[in-house]
This record gives C-alpha cells, sequence and structure tokens, in this order.
C-alpha cells in the first residue's frame, strides 16, 4: 500500500528527493516516516510527519540536511535529501503508524513499502 521510490547512485554532496506513495488507502490520520538501514546495520529513523497537520520531527543526527514534506492531494510524503555523505548509503523506508504525531519507534508503524536504495560514492 505504500510505494518508495527516487533512490538511486549519486555523488557527496548531491541531493535526492525520496517519495512515499500512498497506492490503495489514505493515511490522513496517521503520521508518516522514514527510515533506513545501512549494510551489517538495524533500521534506524530519519524523520516523520503528521499527514494531516504537518507536524515534522528528525533525528537529531539529520537536523539541517533532510526536509520531510507531503502533499495530500498526491498521497505523497516526500524526503528531500541535501548535501549526502557516503554514511547515508542505505535502504530508505517508508512507514504509516496510526499515530496524530510524528513517531520515532519503529514498532509504532504497521504499514511499509518495500524501500529504496541509495548509493552515496566519496
Amino acid at each position: 500500500q505504500l510505494q518508495a521510490s527516487g533512490g538511486g547512485l549519486v555523488q557527496a554532496g548531491d541531493s535526492l528527493r525520496l517519495s512515499c506513495t500512498a497506492s490503495v488507502r489514505t493515511f490522513s490520520n496517521y503520521a508518516m516516516g522514514w527510515f533506513r538501514q545501512a549494510p551489517g546495520k538495524e533500521r534506524e529513523f530519519v524523520a516523520g510527519i503528521a499527514w494531516r497537520t504537518g507536524i515534522t520531527v528528525y533525528s537529531d543526527s539529520e537536523k539541517g540536511r533532510l526536509t520531510i514534506s507531503r502533499d495530500n492531494g498526491e498521497r505523497t510524503v516526500y524526503l528531500q535529501m541535501n548535501s549526502l555523505k557516503p554514511e547515508d548509503t542505505a535502504v530508505y523506508y517508508c512507514g504509516a503508524a496510526e499515530r496524530v504525531i510524528p513517531t520515532m519507534r519503529e514498532y509504532d508503524y504497521t504499514y511499509w513499502g518495500q524501500g529504496t536504495q541509495v548509493t552515496v560514492s566519496s
């Protein structure tokens, strides 16, 4: 029900915009989040947004470089990533949590997209 896209191979310093589209249902009463999982590491929270209010939350390490936003009409959540670094290389997942405010807790998310690969070369 969630389709993530927009990943690719880029160079350090480049930008990417990831998209997460709700294909079957709407998540207007949900919070949406982006997580990432690097090889050999656990999945970690990156950014979240409440679909109805637009309230956002970011991981402390990514504040300033990332912007999460949503387009209600397109049922799409975006993650704009700037000044990419090799350590940003990971599979990025979007998820939906039945929460009115964004949550960093992975176990709150009940719907997940399939993931999109981001690779940043030095």
